[in-house]
């Protein structure tokens, strides 16, 4: 019942996606990122202002994983600090590839990406679930190094 549940989740947000848009304004940061071993691709925007991603959006072409799972990336960092999207980039990465459950307050800010923590078990579809957060990663630790796009 649950499994069921967590798959309609993931359908909704690859057949509507939430903040699937470009992202124009100044200070966006703008990633292309690809899956090397699907090919799904996505481009990343994002605005940070005085530490918090303002906005995040994305473009692209994928399964239904990796447009979810990005989809669902946007909604838990935006409005975040970047340390707090940083924090959370290492707990849903855990619970892909280690199927460690979130602890909490963790768990709350993840909300819909929850639903993926079966693909843990799906070790080929590991990368699609993580293509939006790793180029998020990209772009917190380019940031970091005071690097540009």
């Amino acid at each position: 019942m649950l499994d069921k549940l967590y798959q309609q989740l993931v359908l909704d947000h690859y057949k509507t996606p939430r903040n699937k848009r470009k992202l124009d304004g100044e200070g966006t940061i703008r990633l292309p990122y690809k899956n090397p071993t699907c090919g799904d691709v996505m481009v990343l925007y994002v605005n940070i202002q005085n530490d918090t991603i303002s906005d995040i959006t994305f473009e692209g072409e994928g399964c239904s994983i990796s447009m979810a799972s990005c989809s669902m990336m946007t909604t838990a960092v935006k409005g975040q600090s970047t340390l707090t999207a940083q924090q959370l980039i290492g707990t849903f990465t855990k619970m892909i590839k280690e199927g460690a459950a979130p602890p909490e307050p963790a768990a709350d800010l993840l909300h819909d990406a929850l639903s993926l923590a079966g693909v843990h078990t799906l070790r080929a579809r590991h990368n699609c679930a993580l293509m939006g957060w790793q180029a998020l990663n990209k772009v917190l630790e380019n940031r970091l190094e005071g690097k540009g796009e």
